[in-house]
């Protein structure tokens, strides 16, 4: 039976919406393991109408704060839920570990409790954007802000098989993010690539892509550093946000504009659904050796039962296997390889 564990504490709306996430969650028979102060989750509950056998508690002592810049120190806060929740993982208890909470932490625990599939230099957060055409996946969303030609190409190879694990895709569409379509353009880094994903046979390269094709839904895979990524992310969030804001501030101009929008809203909000972070809840990091979620910081209740219902699927559906099998056809394909130079400590440090 999968056993999802929820870090209790993350997230800046604290265990108020974790627990009452994972009561959503447990309520749709799925099987959530808290992980955090018991004492505190159980007065969340309580407060919530929540029985208490319908919560499993994982007691961790020590909680992480959000703006802790402390990549370097989660090996010695073993009593952090983060921690914890990572050993859950690994030990088997659990089947995936997901978190709201300091992204740099999640990061630096999966490395150095999990550590990486074989084959893997950076592990990537893969992250799901509704477009028209269906969801697709960007990566790296934020984890790494500097990388190497051969680091987007893995990011291609594990995105694809996350996309054909998840949502049945035999050959996703992958896109390579730059200032213009020809192979010559972009930096260096961009450029260097571009040629190793167009020489890879298992990636189903189409090129590369510009900011506005991110979200038209021809692409299931995009791949990119992590500081443009997260970048990319947050412009399209802000613009989204911005979008309905000025749509609802002109409704409400006049009488006429009231009765326009009145027509418009049901449409409107459909639409905003479509395209609310909450819909996925949680951004799979890809290549460490354990099913990883991390999710945004502000997550309420419906994202984070959103988020135990992806980690979920990911289990049932065989996401880790999948990712692990594409590395491996990568490495064969190259003779085995060289060994891997980038060392857990260096991508701790990007965590940073």
């Amino acid at each position: 039976m999968t056993v999802i564990a929820l870090d209790g504490m993350g997230g800046d709306l604290g265990p108020e919406a974790t627990v009452a996430g994972a009561v959503a969650a447990a309520s749709g028979g799925l099987q959530v393991l808290l992980v955090g102060d018991e004492p505190v989750l159980r007065a969340a509950a309580e407060r919530q109408g929540a029985s208490p056998s319908t919560l499993r508690i994982a007691h961790a002592s020590d909680a992480i704060g959000m703006g802790e810049q402390v990549a370097r120190e989660v090996r010695r806060r073993r009593d952090s839920s983060i921690w914890v929740g990572m050993e859950l993982v690994k030990s088997g208890e659990a089947q995936a570990f997901v978190s709201m909470g300091n992204t740099g932490a999640m990061l630096a625990g999966a490395l150095l409790c999990l550590g990486r599939i074989a084959g893997v230099e950076r592990p990537g957060l893969a992250v799901l954007l509704p477009t028209p055409g269906g969801p697709t996946l960007l990566l790296d969303g934020g984890a790494n802000a500097e990388a190497r030609p051969n680091h987007l190409r893995q990011f291609a190879e594990m995105g694809s098989a996350y996309m054909h694990a998840m949502y049945g895709y035999e050959r996703p569409k992958v896109g390579l993010l730059s200032i213009g379509e020809e192979a010559s353009k972009g930096s260096s880094l961009i450029v260097e690539a571009h040629a190793l994903l167009q020489a890879t046979e298992q990636i189903n390269f189409l090129g590369n892509i510009e900011g506005a094709d991110v979200t038209s839904g021809q692409y299931q895979v995009v791949v990119t550093d992590g500081f443009t990524g997260n970048n990319a992310l947050k412009l399209i969030e802000g613009t989204v946000q911005m979008v309905f804001d000025a749509v609802r501030r002109e409704a409400a101009g006049s009488l006429r504009a009231r009765l326009g929008g009145a027509l418009l809203l049901p449409a409107l909000r459909e639409a905003r659904g479509r395209m609310d972070y909450r819909r996925y809840g949680a951004a799979p990091l890809l290549g460490v050796n354990g099913k990883v979620f991390i999710g945004h910081g502000r997550s309420d209740a419906e994202a984070i039962a959103n988020a135990i219902r992806t980690a979920d699927e990911a289990d049932r559906h065989g996401v880790l296997d999948q990712v692990r099998a594409a590395i491996g056809a990568e490495r064969e394909a190259a003779g085995g390889g060289p060994p891997d130079p980038t060392s857990s400590s260096g991508a701790v440090a990007a965590a940073e």
